[in-house]
């Protein structure tokens, strides 16, 4: 794949890198808290369990998705929204741990959004071959406040483009522990996955878990 259309960046690549205005990469600012995340992770599964939703169009995803928080982002018939109980148990969705919000916020100001204080936390669980095609983060209230996106297990190739789904989108190589903010005037911009290459990752085997932060109300 020619440079033009791949802008690959190394794992060795610089610890922040700057993707647009209002867009940073940091680099391994997870990998630090790795344990206490993925710990924390099996016990939010263990109450609400990974599940495949259904747009409204009657499409089913092909990443498997979960919350944790005051509010959860779903999808169904009905749309997209977001609610505070777990649809397929009835009961509230597990409460965000500490180790998230922590992370989230500390991610957020070292991108220069200060005083994030996410209450939703919407975590993919990507399998080999599973994708997320370009879309905005529009079902939040409030779009002052930023993004804060985790990457564990599995590296992924991260598309980054603008205020329309047709501009061109850049790639990024997200490895585990890579956290990407985006806001203030890239915070509507399209984004993405590309299909999961497969692999084996020590920690989390042959998945990736992403950790999307929002602030929803």
């Amino acid at each position: 794949m020619t440079s033009d259309l791949f802008d690959s960046v190394p794992d060795t690549g610089p610890a922040r890198e700057h993707m647009a205005e209002g867009a940073v990469l940091l680099r391994g600012h997870a990998r630090p808290l790795e344990n206490e995340l993925i710990a924390a992770l099996h016990d939010i599964v263990a109450q609400a369990p990974f599940r495949r939703m259904v747009t409204p169009g009657g499409h089913q995803m092909s990443v498997a998705m979960t919350n944790c928080g005051p509010l959860g982002w779903t999808t169904d018939s009905s749309g997209y929204r977001y609610v505070q109980n777990d649809p397929e148990t009835g009961k509230p969705w597990p409460a965000m741990p500490p180790a998230f919000a922590q992370l989230a916020e500390r991610a957020a100001a070292a991108a220069g959004f200060n005083e994030f204080a996410p209450d939703a936390c919407l975590i993919n669980c990507y399998e080999p071959g599973a994708r997320m095609s370009l879309h905005q983060d529009r079902d939040e209230q409030d779009f002052d406040k930023p993004i804060v996106s985790v990457s564990l297990g599995l590296p992924a190739i991260f598309l980054f483009g603008g205020l329309k789904r047709s501009d061109k989108t850049r790639r990024f190589r997200l490895a585990h522990g890579d956290v990407v903010v985006w806001g203030g005037p890239s915070r509507l911009f399209f984004h993405g996955v590309a299909p999961l290459a497969d692999g084996e990752h020590v920690l989390l085997g042959r998945q990736r878990i992403n950790l999307t932060f929002r602030r929803a109300r």
